[in-house]
């Protein structure tokens, strides 16, 4: 059930659970830091570095463990993708994958928590406002999106080279010789203008938009027993709706969040193998 304090009824638990907690917010919106963001990325990542660390140094060559058995297996199922999709030779590609997907997975998986347990820890901190579940917040699927990006720079500048990267902006998709090469350069421009411009778009905005709406769903299903009075029989048939409503969302759930987190990770792979092909 909701504790929040509900002074403005159930648009103000909603709004109150939607708030971050914000640092240099007097400087502006562009320059505010969305701190919780910022605090919850860097423990996931802590938290998958140290893992994955500690589990290939105890690794064994004999009969492995839980743990490392289920790291196997997200090991090999993600470099057979990569096999599958990239025709590079770039040697980072499987663990930029791996970490990838590992990263947002474990950031959507912050969804599952109860809505009100962390944002009550915070408050014994003196977080007024607390979100944890750091791929629901623009700043930082965007991020996660523009280092994509770059990468992608990286990999087809190594691939190819300086002047062919840059060359093939003015001369694909549609490829021509003489007077035709010099009309169509701006044209082909464009559409590599608004390639580049897509991709971390799409990859940020898909990535938000679903972690966005099943954080509000949540946060709709806590609604059905706020201000609840004990003494009331519509209380019990509410708190038994909320309870069939919360664990079918959360089945569901599950399957988005990896979903989301593999869809990331393979248009990463996609589109760093476009980045180093030549055309």
């Amino acid at each position: 059930m909701a504790q929040e304090d509900s002074a403005g009824g159930m648009t103000g638990y909603i709004k109150h659970h939607l708030t971050h907690l914000t640092v240099n917010q007097g400087h502006g919106v562009f320059w505010s830091i969305h701190l919780d963001s910022v605090i919850f990325k860097a423990l996931i990542s802590l938290f998958f570095v140290t893992l994955f660390v500690m589990v290939a140094r105890r690794a064994t060559s004999g009969v492995p463990g839980k743990l490392q058995a289920a790291v196997e297996i997200i090991v090999e199922f993600v470099d057979g993708m990569v096999k599958d999709t990239f025709h590079g030779s770039s040697k980072f590609i499987a663990p930029l994958a791996i970490t990838t997907f590992c990263i947002v997975f474990l950031e959507n998986f912050m969804d599952m928590l109860p809505v009100d347990a962390l944002p009550a820890a915070g408050k014994l901190f003196g977080a007024e406002h607390l979100r944890v579940v750091a791929t629901a917040d623009i700043n930082t699927t965007v991020g996660m999106a523009l280092g994509v990006f770059l990468l992608l720079w990286y990999i087809g500048i190594k691939s190819k080279g300086v002047m062919l990267f840059f060359k093939e902006w003015f001369t694909a998709p549609f490829h021509a010789h003489g007077i035709w090469a010099v009309l169509l350069a701006p044209i082909n421009l464009l559409l590599r203008l608004i390639e580049e411009g897509v991709r971390p778009l799409s990859l940020s905005l898909r990535l938000f938009g679903n972690m966005y709406a099943g954080e509000l769903i949540f946060l709709l299903i806590a609604c059905f027993t706020l201000d609840a009075a004990l003494n009331h029989v519509s209380t019990y048939i509410l708190g038994g709706a909320q309870f069939v409503a919360g664990f079918i969302w959360t089945a569901f759930h599950i399957l988005i969040i990896t979903l989301q987190a593999f869809i990331f990770m393979t248009l990463t792979i996609v589109y760093a193998s476009m980045a180093a092909e030549r055309h």
